[in-house]
């Protein structure tokens, strides 16, 4: 079958994918866009890439682009998919989906309009953890499925443009998207509150007071709900990304200390027996072999050119090459990948009523059923 000719969007932490593609056995990396022309020239000498855009538009013009990976700034997420949709391009695209419930929609139905593919590129359901749970419960060990809970804390003080203020549950796909990726369930609706305050000239930029958001997310059709919260300013905290599943014979609780070794609980044994750490294992056998280094490290050797996310993430759990192969997989075998547009914009949706929810103290409010546009 034909290569994919993948097209990269945005050269900072979109660059961490440039090698994976140029190593995968069904894409060819044909092209990168970045509006910085001198960054683009670096990036695309330095991996030897040809075809280098620095307008957005004039890629989307090039016939012999079949998909883009989108990794550009969170406010032009959804407009930068619409117009590449509508453009007869697959779209895979970085973490949210879009800044509005209304974009997201719109972003579901060009699926169904256009017949291209989307997938949102969250990091933690191809993570080793998420991975080594999912394989516990395929197998049975974990038993019957009682509660799920995550977090993502990190310190955003210093990061550039649209991050200072940023509402908290605004960027919650890394904690929403766990807990309700395991399953595959859609949130019929969710529960917020705000706590505590950061500094006024950060408050004022979205007029969002809080420093944490913490919320409970009720699951369409199960009798599951699940516990999130989130923090990105005036909180002391290591950067935390974590995701914790309660079972009925055996649960998985996240280290508290980046690197430490993680929790599995074992019902019914001596109580000091039921702890014990465990060494999550890599995945990387799942991949193609060209592809397999990439799950225990970035595309630099040197870590001062890391991106600082994949840094501060500790390397995103080796997810990066998982993502990059379970949508390049579902272009050949010409199905959704997961998570598909209507499970993106649930998760992203999640978050963006969450905070609208804490604003109004807590209030239930309904997610969209995606999958009846």
């Amino acid at each position: 079958m034909k290569k994919i000719n993948m097209a990269i969007v945005g050269l900072g932490f979109g660059a961490e994918f440039i090698p994976i593609y140029q190593r995968h056995p069904n894409t060819n990396m044909y092209a990168v866009c970045q509006r910085s022309k001198d960054k683009l020239e670096a990036i695309g000498k330095a991996f030897n890439i040809e075809k280098r855009y620095s307008d957005y538009d004039e890629l989307l013009h090039d016939k012999a682009v079949d998909a883009v990976h989108i990794n550009s700034p969170i406010p032009n997420h959804a407009e930068q998919s619409l117009k590449a949709l509508y453009a007869g391009k697959h779209v895979a695209c970085t973490v949210p989906m879009a800044t509005t419930v209304e974009e997201c929609m719109e972003i579901v139905k060009a699926c169904k309009s256009t017949g291209k593919k989307y997938m949102m590129m969250e990091t933690v359901v191809y993570s080793r953890e998420f991975l080594y749970v999912k394989e516990l419960y395929q197998k049975g060990e974990l038993g019957k499925i009682q509660f799920l809970k995550a977090s993502h804390q990190q310190d955003m003080d210093g990061w550039p443009d649209y991050w200072p203020g940023l509402p908290p549950m605004h960027y919650a796909t890394h904690c929403v998207g766990p807990v309700a990726g395991l399953l595959k369930l859609d949130a019929a609706y969710v529960s917020s509150f705000g706590s505590g305050t950061i500094r006024e000239e950060l408050a004022k930029i979205h007029q969002s007071p809080f420093a944490i958001e913490s919320a409970h997310i009720k699951f369409k059709n199960s009798d599951l709900s699940a516990y999130v919260y989130r923090s990105l300013f005036d909180v002391a905290r290591q950067y935390r990304e974590s995701f914790e599943v309660y079972g009925s014979q055996k649960s998985f609780e996240w280290s508290l200390i980046e690197h430490e070794q993680h929790v599995l609980h074992t019902a019914k044994l001596p109580e000091h027996e039921i702890p014990r750490k465990v060494t999550v294992p890599d995945y990387a056998h799942l991949l193609p072999e060209p592809i397999q280094p990439f799950t225990t490290k970035g595309v630099y050797d040197i870590a001062d050119n890391t991106h600082l996310s994949f840094t501060q993430g500790a390397g995103h759990g080796g997810s990066h090459p998982h993502l990059a192969h379970e949508f390049v997989t579902a272009l050949m075998e010409n199905r959704d990948p997961f998570p598909n547009a209507a499970q993106s914009a649930n998760w992203t949706s999640v978050g963006i009523l969450a905070h609208q929810s804490a604003l109004k103290g807590g209030e239930i409010i309904q997610i969209p059923d995606f999958n009846a546009l």
